[in-house]
């Protein structure tokens, strides 16, 4: 699972400085989504990905936006990397494989929205992704997301139908897939987790050191955590509140902070980073699906939730 993921997942950190110049991330053309605990918005101009969560009484956004490749967002990987830079794949993206994302490509051409609604706490949207290594290139696939709040709770379901029509990458290679990739920010700096043998019976969840990616170098990299056995991990303040991911298909996380800074806001290059991952092997007519959930509150809150969203999974032992 490792060389898997360490292949596939250090894009999400270059956005960060694939462009010295980029457009302003600010829309008004959002879905939203608001109870007494949390708001939530999703950017129509960016595939509908989810662009913002605050607490309901307060503006400061806890997911970072710094450029396409942030958000919370579905993202895909198949088939083997190719040298595409004739066709007008990036330099630094070459090779890649398939790789279909919910945002825009490495250039911020963006995803196209085919159908979009909101009822009362219910949102959906489908769109058309774009190729992440390639210019201008919408991928032959479509995205849904169904989003839902109840109290302190996103629940995300995601579904990625594949409609290539191709020969390129080929069939049957087995890649780790994020489910989902979720960008932070870096004010948020503690990462916890339970990674005992014990799951879902109350044992103390630890706290673990934020591993920090540096470009290039190949002793610094994200953490790689193959035993989450309660499948989340939250990244939170000093205070111990933030937002915690749950994703109950996972079979091991990637998590750490792009940038050392620790006090970025949503618009900082410093990024923290959670991506619960499973391996997927996308074929042309492949349609994958997965369900998460986001938790904003302090640690005991999250987890408490989350608890009990197992237990209506049925999946109180592992």
């Amino acid at each position: 699972m490792k060389r898997l993921i360490l292949l596939i997942v250090c894009m999400w950190a270059t956005t960060a400085i694939a462009q010295s110049t980029k457009p302003k991330n600010t829309t008004d053309k959002t879905l939203e989504i608001k109870n007494k605990e949390i708001y939530l918005k999703q950017d129509l101009i960016r595939g509908g990905a989810i662009c913002y969560i605050s607490k309901a009484d307060s503006d400061r956004n806890i997911v970072n936006i710094y450029d396409e490749g942030r958000y919370i967002q579905q993202s895909y990987y198949a088939g083997k990397h190719l040298d595409r830079r004739a066709e007008g794949q990036a330099e630094v993206w070459s090779p890649w494989n398939w790789n279909p994302i919910q945002v825009g490509d490495n250039v911020y051409n963006r995803a196209e929205i085919l159908e979009h609604w909101q009822k009362g706490n219910k949102t959906y949207v489908k769109c058309i992704p774009m190729q992440w290594d390639m210019t201008n290139r919408p991928a032959e696939a479509t995205m849904e997301q169904w989003t839902t709040i109840k109290g302190n709770v996103i629940k995300v379901r995601n579904r990625l139908i594949c409609s290539r029509t191709d020969d390129l990458y080929g069939e049957g290679v087995s890649c780790a897939q994020e489910i989902p990739a979720v960008w932070l920010i870096s004010a948020l700096k503690n990462l916890y987790a339970y990674f005992g043998d014990e799951p879902f019976t109350n044992q103390p969840v630890t706290s673990t050191e934020v591993k920090q990616l540096i470009m290039n170098d190949p002793d610094h990299f994200w953490g790689v955590y193959q035993n989450v056995p309660e499948k989340w991990m939250a990244f939170v303040d000093d205070s111990q509140w933030g937002i915690a991911v749950f994703s109950p298909s996972a079979i091991g996380f990637l998590a750490g902070r792009y940038d050392s800074f620790t006090e970025g806001d949503e618009h900082h290059v410093a990024s923290s980073y959670i991506a619960p991952a499973r391996y997927e092997s996308l074929m042309k007519d492949s349609v994958m699906e997965y369900e998460y959930y986001l938790v904003i509150g302090t640690l005991e809150q999250m987890r408490k939730e989350i608890y009990k969203i197992n237990k209506k999974l049925g999946k109180d032992t592992h």
